[in-house]
């Protein structure tokens, strides 16, 4: 069984080796290792690691927290395709895709590149009662159909954290953390949320607005 650890590690020399070394002794296999962002003496990285036969999620936390200094944020399940090319091989799809598939690409595609839970795209409509409509949405995705989004449209990249008074209380009770970035001209935005946690970093806003920035540009592009 896979789980992705999120783990707030002193950024030291050796700190990494010891965490290694530490889920190694425990029989926790490390399959993939991104680092979200450092600063003021930690680094936040997502650590995905698979379980041995029969072991406990709780090993994981054990393991982890001998290492002095590293603490875990969240713990949660994880399954999908793991590779280290995924917003580039997100950008090709959509430079291939065909006119008018490439927000329903981008929902389904953006949750594996986030280790988020799910994905919806949001489209300008010239309607004078709905300034927005589900233009595209993953599975696991709630129905924003009939919200009121106070912050749409979206002037830039912005952190949707669990406790705004805008939210349904549905999902507050859920702990929805989102975050959305512009996509596809005015009005439109890309919203990703995951429940339970943890909220989404500054760091993973900036990825987000960066790759939606540029994913404009590359749907709009004739395809290849």
């Amino acid at each position: 069984m896979s789980y992705l650890l999120r783990l707030v590690v002193p950024d030291r020399p050796g700190a990494l080796g010891a965490l290694a070394t530490a889920l190694g002794t425990a029989g926790i296999d490390i399959v993939s290792l991104d680092v979200l962002e450092r600063g003021h003496g930690v680094a936040v990285d997502d650590v995905v690691v698979e379980l041995p036969r029969g072991g406990l999620p709780d090993s994981l936390i054990t393991a982890a927290q001998e290492v002095p200094g590293v603490s875990v944020e969240s713990l949660r399940p994880f399954a999908g395709p793991l590779d280290t090319h995924r917003e580039l091989e997100l950008l090709d799809a959509l430079a291939r895709a065909a006119e008018g598939t490439s927000a329903k690409l981008l929902a389904a595609e953006l949750p594996r590149v986030f280790h988020s839970g799910w994905a919806v795209v949001l489209s300008a409509v010239d309607s004078p009662d709905e300034a927005w409509e589900v233009a595209a949405a993953s599975e696991a995705a709630p129905t924003f159909d009939g919200l009121l989004l106070p912050w749409m449209p979206l002037a830039g990249p912005r952190l949707l954290p669990s406790e705004d008074e805008w939210l349904p209380e549905r999902w507050r009770e859920m702990a929805i953390e989102m975050m959305a970035a512009p996509y596809g001209g005015p009005g439109c935005a890309v919203v990703l949320g995951r429940s339970g946690g943890p909220a989404f970093r500054r760091s993973e806003l900036l990825r987000l607005a960066h790759l939606t920035g540029i994913a404009t540009t590359v749907a709009s592009l004739p395809p290849a």
